[in-house]
C-alpha cells in the first residue's frame, strides 16, 4: 500500500482553482485534472477528490453553473471596461469643454461692434 502524503491547504486550494481555471477555459474538455494533477505532482484521484469536495461546498454556497459564473465574469470584465471608457469620455468632455469655452473678454470685445 503506498504511503499517504500530508498536502498543505494552500497546494490543495491552488490545484482546485487551476482544475476549476481550466475547466472554465475550455468547458467539457475531458483530462483537466490528470493533467493539472501531473504538473502539480498530485495523483489525479487525490485531486479529483479534492475537485468533488470543493464542488460540493460550493454548491451549498453558489448555486451559480461553471456557464452561468463564467457569463457572470465576463459580464463583470465588460462592465469594468465601460466604466473606464465613461470616465476617459467624462475627463475628454471636460477638458474641450474647457479649451472651447469663449472667455469673457472675448464677449464684452463684440458685443459694442454690432
Amino acid at each position: 500500500m503506498p504511503a499517504h502524503r500530508k498536502y498543505s491547504e494552500e497546494l490543495v486550494e491552488r490545484a482546485v482553482r487551476a482544475v476549476a481555471d481550466r475547466q472554465c477555459q475550455t468547458p467539457g474538455r475531458r483530462g483537466i485534472i490528470r493533467e493539472v494533477g501531473e504538473s502539480m505532482g498530485i495523483h489525479p484521484e487525490v485531486l479529483r477528490h479534492w475537485v468533488k469536495k470543493t464542488e460540493a461546498q460550493t454548491d451549498l454556497q453558489d448555486p451559480l453553473l461553471p456557464s452561468e459564473a463564467n457569463r457572470l465574469h465576463q459580464l463583470e470584465q465588460e462592465n469594468a471596461d465601460l466604466r473606464r471608457t465613461n470616465e476617459i469620455l467624462e475627463t475628454i468632455v471636460t477638458l474641450f469643454a474647457a479649451v472651447l469655452k469663449p472667455t469673457v473678454s472675448s464677449k464684452a470685445g463684440t458685443r459694442g461692434k454690432f
